[in-house]
């Protein structure tokens, strides 16, 4: 019994930085990913064809790899391109702090691709009318975009985007790559000891936060569920 309290104390001190992490993830990605859905509608080529191409990639890449990218590429670039500097990013120095850094780097503009590309889904589908209708009573487009559009566009993507959320909260089990001390680098620990029930119980704690996850979103259909579109 002592055992499992370690364990589950232990546990429970690496979910803390994987909500941590989710939870900053999405105040990234969320506004990011919407400026990015803009650009990538926007009527200068040059913008639209950049921002397309950079979501491409990011979509187009595995989440693990980008990872990698963002940890290791500073590192390289310092010692090989600029050996001779003493100073800048720091990303060999191994610190929990910059390993953390690192990863919601990459999980932010990773999902902000996917979450731009639902954004811009979302705005498209509106039929044009919504607008011209804002129009002809005077609306500016801001107005017509927070007043008219975008309540239309949150029900419209929340079921794509409560799916990328909840893959989110499981992709941030991919920060163990780079030793940050979150859910499942302690649960691979235990397994490294001879115990292999922590890997499984450490499922636990993922299927408890979706659970509430869908709950939520559940809930938040039925509230927006007077949006006919």
């Amino acid at each position: 019994m002592e055992v499992f309290w370690e364990v589950s104390l232990t546990l429970g001190a690496g979910f803390v930085t994987s909500i941590l992490l989710f939870i900053l993830t999405l105040a990234i990605s969320l506004p990011l990913g919407l400026l990015m859905a803009f650009c990538s509608m926007s009527k200068i080529k040059p913008l639209r064809f950049a921002m397309k191409t950079i979501v491409w990639i990011l979509r187009g890449t595995p989440l693990m790899l980008q990872i990698f990218a963002i940890f290791y590429l500073p590192g390289l670039l310092k010692l090989f391109v600029w050996p001779q500097m003493h100073t800048g990013w720091e990303w060999f120095d191994s610190t929990i702090s910059t390993r953390f850094i690192a990863a919601l780097v990459a999980f932010g503009i990773n999902y902000a691709a996917y979450f731009s590309e639902i954004f811009r889904s979302g705005i498209e589908n509106i039929p044009k009318g919504q607008a011209e209708a804002g129009q002809v009573l005077g609306m500016t487009k801001n107005q017509i975009f927070s007043k008219v559009i975008f309540m239309q566009v949150v029900k419209n993507i929340l079921g794509p985007m409560s799916n990328e959320i909840i893959t989110l909260i499981k992709d941030t089990a991919l920060a163990n790559t780079i030793s940050v001390y979150e859910l499942i680098f302690y649960s691979k620990k235990y397994m490294l000891d001879g115990l292999i029930w922590p890997v499984f119980y450490a499922g636990a704690f993922y299927l408890l936060f979706v659970g509430g996850l869908t709950l939520l979103f559940g809930w938040l259909e039925k509230k927006l569920s007077y949006y006919k579109v």
